[in-house]
């Protein structure tokens, strides 16, 4: 009985073993579509089976109209195949393909309509006991090739930021799980074909990779309109769009088995023609004209002309003009900018040109849609030159910004005219004579100037003492009549000078009361200015006039200086008086008839190699009394002690003093005339005065101090010693003192 239990148990586990070894055929999920005329090839696979590794398949056509199957080939029966298809499997239209111990594949080279039908796979058993499956069927339909593709660009010439529009038509015979795509692609010159953009088989849309930004910034457009119309647009073309396209369309089914993938079944492509896009500043031209001047400082003006602008995007355009220098040796220099109208209008200055630009001088901009113009308002002779203007046209980018097509140059056009030399001669005229000190000295200067347009004259009185040295400016008329006082003319003789125009070239000079320092010569230093249209001044040339002289005997009185100091040699702190007297020789003035201006100075000590002498103090004929620089504290004092007499004092002496001292007198006298009149200025002989320092002098205020340090120290121990004594006893109660008075009574 335990027998019997035992073999039931393994005839289980064995049937269950062949259950789970059951034999199983696979093919392809279908249907599988193909379009007539192609291919396709049907894999067909063995699994779980026992027997031999190297299994035998059979392939045959079900009909399925109940008639008989049509046998088609076997991996082990030659004589297998039907009569029917005989013809097509010994040509190798039909053939099968061992790929490998339990798969086959099946292949037919060109696919008919009458293939339409199912197919099936089997394997002969070498099973021990028969499980599972041993055929597997899939349907194949073949379709006609009904996909039509007419493809159109409605403009193959476009201006570049206009829009190229890519139609695509593609029809086909509807049939069931088949899908269609459409594909645009362009070559330029004789590379590949680039794809652009492909929509579908998924109703995806694939970019091509040089165009993703493209269509992510919105430059590239699909516009599904069914029925078949695909149409593909690109905005603002660009020249590099330029290229032959085409129009791919493909007929796709999903991948055997099941899978996501897509296999193509059909594939036509049509030209669509090249494209032509033409730069926007290729179509422009420019020309220039220009409007010379007669003569230098008229105006010369430059219209660049811009023609073809009516394909330019809202008329943007920039400009610039260059200049060329002429050289005498007929030469013309490197161009320069002159100035630059950019796309939105700024006026941007060349570097040569920045000044005259920001000034007004030159002016730049928009005359005319089509028109630019350039204006010199006071042309130089170095304007004189060749001159030309570059266009360019300006349409939006991608991004928001503008691109700049390729610039467009006028012929150059020269810029001349006949350069005359402004020329101005003055010739001065003694009108009246200084013959004595205190007269009137009057001279006049006359002015022609040839090749100057609309002058205005400025006048300068100089003067020179002595024939080769340094002129001084006395007065000055400018332009616009303003007389100014110069600085070579003291302040204090405002009211003794005068220049005035007397005639349209004519200028007269005046010096009232003349002195002796006024003697010397005198001429008129005139300049010629033109006006531009801005109004201002601008110089063109100078010249100056012959010299004339004032000259007159002085026949004031006649003075020494001299000088003297009360000591050689003073101490430290101590004051020093330095006598700065004059002398009248001859006849002596009337008391009142005669002033001094006197000028003390020192060199110091350590500058008299130098000859470095310092102001110290001053005091003028009405008894003004000014510091120099070097006298700022007040160190130095200056007395008149009577009419001929002038006393420096030095205070508080210190080593800084030591060094030698003199003093400068101008002699002031009252001519006959009852005027004052300056006479000559003399100056005295020096005088040292040295600083004694001795020994005890350097140190005995350093010892004092120290010696005032320490006993104000000691004392101030002494009296905080007895202030802390003070403060503990009476802290203390074993010392606390007792009252004599209360003793007494207790005794």
């Amino acid at each position: 009985m335990r027998q019997q239990k035992g073999f039931l148990l393994f005839v289980l586990v064995l049937e269950l073993a062949v259950l789970c070894e059951s034999r199983l055929v696979t093919v392809p999920d279908g249907p599988l579509v193909r379009v007539e005329g192609q291919s396709v090839s049907i894999r067909c696979n063995v699994s779980d089976y026992q027997g031999p590794r190297d299994q035998d398949f059979e392939w045959s056509l079900i009909t399925g109209d109940g008639g008989q199957d049509i046998q088609l080939v076997s991996t082990f029966d030659p004589m297998y195949t039907h009569t029917s298809v005989l013809d097509r499997v010994e040509s190798g239209d039909i053939s099968l393909k061992k790929l490998g111990e339990a798969s086959v594949e099946l292949t037919i080279r060109n696919v008919r309509a009458s293939d339409s039908t199912t197919y099936r796979c089997s394997t002969p058993s070498t099973d021990s006991v028969i499980s599972g499956n041993y055929y597997a069927d899939v349907e194949l339909r073949v379709i006609g090739d009904t996909l039509k593709v007419s493809p159109a660009i409605p403009s193959a010439a476009v201006l570049e930021g206009q829009s190229v529009q890519l139609h695509c038509n593609a029809s086909r015979a509807y049939t069931a799980h088949t899908f269609l795509s459409i594909t645009w692609s362009v070559r330029k010159g004789t590379g590949s074909p680039e794809d652009i953009l492909t929509f579908g088989p998924d109703e995806a849309v694939r970019v091509g990779p040089a165009f993703t930004e493209r269509y992510a910034d919105g430059g590239l457009l699909l516009d599904l309109r069914g029925g078949g119309v695909y149409r593909m647009e690109l905005k603002e073309a660009l020249a590099l769009d330029q290229g032959a396209y085409m129009c791919t369309a493909r007929e796709w089914t999903r991948q055997p088995g099941g899978g996501k993938g897509w296999q193509k079944i059909l594939e036509k492509s049509e030209d669509m023609g090249s494209v032509t896009v033409t730069p926007i500043g290729q179509s422009l031209a420019a020309s220039l004209s220009p409007v010379s001047p007669r003569f230098t400082g008229d105006p010369t003006e430059l219209l660049c002309n811009v023609t073809d602008i009516r394909n330019v995007p809202d008329g943007r355009l920039s400009v610039t003009w260059t200049y060329g220098e002429r050289r005498p040796e007929g030469v013309v220099s490197g161009p320069m900018t002159v100035a630059t109208v950019d796309e939105l209008g700024v006026l941007l200055p060349g570097d040569s040109y920045r000044q005259r630009l920001e000034t007004g001088a030159v002016t730049a901009g928009r005359s005319g849609p089509a028109t630019f113009r350039l204006f010199v308002l006071r042309s130089r002779d170095q304007d004189m030159g060749r001159y030309s203007c570059k266009v360019a046209a300006w349409t939006r980018s991608l991004r928001g910004g503008w691109d700049k097509s390729p610039e467009r140059q006028s012929l150059p056009v020269t810029v001349e005219w006949t350069a005359q030399t402004p020329l101005l001669n003055v010739v001065a005229h003694r009108v009246r004579e200084a013959a004595t000190g205190g007269s009137t000295f009057e001279m006049s200067c006359r002015v022609t100037g040839q090749n100057i347009q609309n002058p205005g004259y400025s006048v300068l009185i100089r003067f020179v003492e002595r024939q080769g040295s340094n002129p001084r400016k006395v007065v000055s008329l400018s332009a616009d009549s303003v007389l100014q006082l110069e600085e070579g003319m003291a302040a204090s003789r405002t009211d003794s000078v005068a220049l005035e125009k007397t005639g349209q070239l004519e200028y007269r000079f005046r010096l009232y009361g003349a002195q002796v320092s006024d003697r010397g010569f005198y001429y008129c230093d005139v300049t010629a200015w033109t006006r531009d249209q801005s109004e201002d001044w601008s110089r063109a040339v100078s010249a100056e006039s012959n010299k004339i002289e004032i000259t007159f005997t002085d026949a004031g009185p006649v003075f020494n200086v001299s000088i003297r100091s009360d000591r050689d040699s003073v101490s430290p702190g101590d004051t020093a008086q330095i006598e700065c007297t004059m002398a009248i020789l001859g006849a002596t003035p009337n008391t009142g008839d005669v002033a001094y201006d006197v000028r003390w100075f020192q060199t110091p000590l350590l500058a008299m190699d130098n000859g470095g002498a310092v102001p110290l103090i001053s005091m003028d004929r009405w008894g003004v009394v000014r510091r120099g620089s070097a006298n700022e504290s007040a160190e130095f004092s200056l007395e008149r002690t009577d009419r001929h007499a002038f006393v420096l004092r030095l205070h508080r002496a210190h080593d800084r003093h030591m060094g030698e001292y003199h003093c400068t007198a101008r002699l002031w006298y009252i001519s006959a005339s009852g005027l004052w009149r300056e006479g000559r200025e003399l100056t005295s002989a020096p005088v040292s005065l040295a600083v004694s320092l001795a020994f005890w002098d350097s140190v005995q205020i350093p010892v004092l101090c120290g010696l005032a340090a320490a006993l104000a120290a000691g004392l101030l121990s002494v009296v905080v010693g007895l202030i802390s004594a003070h403060w503990c006893l009476s802290r203390s109660p074993m010392h606390a003192p007792r009252n004599k008075l209360i003793d007494l009574e207790m005794d």
